[in-house]
C-alpha cells in the first residue's frame, strides 16, 4: 500500500512558479525561486495590494485558532494546503495557548514538506506531523492524519487559500464534503478562497495568465459559491466575508480594509 505521504509528486521544479512559494515571497519569506519571485512581481505590478491579502489570511488563521481553542474547546487541527513555514504557523498559535495541541500539515509541494520537517517543531506535550498529499485525495489525507489526530474528538479543518486551486466545482465540493463528513461533531470547517470581489477583471486576468503560464491553476469564486462549501455546517456570524473582516479584534476602529480572500467558519454537526 502506498504511503499517503508520498502520494503527490515528489519532484521540485524550480523553473515553474508554485503557489506556496509565491505566497511565501509575498509574506517576506526566503523559501522561493526566481520563477516564483518573477510570477509574484508580475501580479504585484497589476494588483499592488495582493500581498495584503496574504497577510490578512495569516491574521485570520491566528484569530480563528484562538477562537477554536478558547471558545470551542478544539485542540486538534488538520491544515491542508498549509504552504511554506512563515511566522505564526497553526501549531505555533495553537500550542502557545495549549501546549498539548496536535496539528497535521498537508501540502502537495515537496519543498513544503522538506521545510516543514526541518522548521516546524512541536512542543513536547503536543504533536505535529507533515503529509505530502493533494486535496483531491481526501481519503489518503485522512488515513495519514489519523496517525496523529484522534477523529473521535473535535478537529479544526483548515482549508485556507487551497480550494481555489481546484478548478472544477464538482471536484472541489466533493473533496471538501468528504473531509467534512469524516470530522466528528463539534469540529469546525475553516475556509478561505480567492475572489474577484475587490479587484474585478484584473484579478480574473491575473489568475488566467498564471494558469496559462504553467503555474498552479487558480480560479475565483464569489461569496455565494464559497458558501456552498459550508452547506452541511452551521455557518458562524458574520458568514462568508472578506477574511480581514471576520471578527476583527479591534472593533473600535474603522472596519479593516477588504481583501480578495473571502471565507468563513462553520461548526460541523452530527452527520
Amino acid at each position: 500500500m502506498t504511503d499517503p505521504r508520498l502520494s503527490a509528486d515528489t519532484t521540485i521544479d524550480s523553473g515553474v512558479p508554485q503557489s506556496a512559494r509565491i505566497w511565501n515571497y509575498w509574506l517576506g519569506g526566503t523559501n522561493n525561486f526566481a520563477a516564483d519571485r518573477a510570477a509574484g512581481d508580475e501580479v504585484l505590478a497589476r494588483i499592488p495590494d495582493i500581498a495584503l491579502g496574504a497577510r490578512a489570511d495569516r491574521a485570520f488563521l491566528q484569530r480563528v485558532v484562538r477562537f477554536l481553542i478558547a471558545e470551542a474547546d478544539v485542540r486538534q487541527f488538520l491544515d491542508i494546503g498549509a504552504g511554506l513555514p512563515t511566522e505564526n504557523n497553526t501549531h505555533e498559535v495553537a500550542q502557545s495557548l495549549d501546549p498539548a495541541c496536535r496539528v497535521v500539515y498537508v501540502d502537495n509541494d515537496p519543498l513544503v514538506l522538506e521545510q516543514a520537517q526541518a522548521l516546524l517543531v512541536s512542543t513536547p506535550e503536543g504533536a505535529s506531523d507533515y503529509v505530502q498529499a493533494d486535496l483531491r485525495e481526501p481519503a489518503a489525507i485522512l488515513t495519514a492524519a489519523a496517525r496523529t489526530l484522534d477523529f473521535s474528538r473535535p478537529v479544526g479543518l483548515m482549508l485556507l487559500g487551497v480550494v481555489n486551486h481546484l478548478m472544477d466545482d464538482g471536484q472541489a465540493q466533493n473533496a471538501v464534503a468528504q473531509l467534512v463528513s469524516a470530522m466528528p461533531a463539534g469540529s469546525y470547517l475553516v475556509l478561505t478562497h480567492s475572489t474577484a470581489e475587490i479587484h474585478g477583471d484584473a484579478m480574473l486576468e491575473v489568475m488566467h495568465e498564471t494558469t496559462q503560464r504553467g503555474g498552479t491553476p487558480i480560479r475565483a469564486r464569489n461569496p455565494g459559491e464559497i458558501a456552498v462549501f459550508f452547506k452541511t455546517t452551521d455557518l458562524l456570524e458574520p458568514g462568508v466575508v472578506s477574511c480581514s473582516r471576520w471578527r476583527p479584534e479591534d472593533e473600535e476602529t474603522d472596519p479593516p480594509t477588504e481583501v480578495y480572500l473571502f471565507g468563513g467558519v462553520g461548526r460541523i454537526q452530527l452527520h
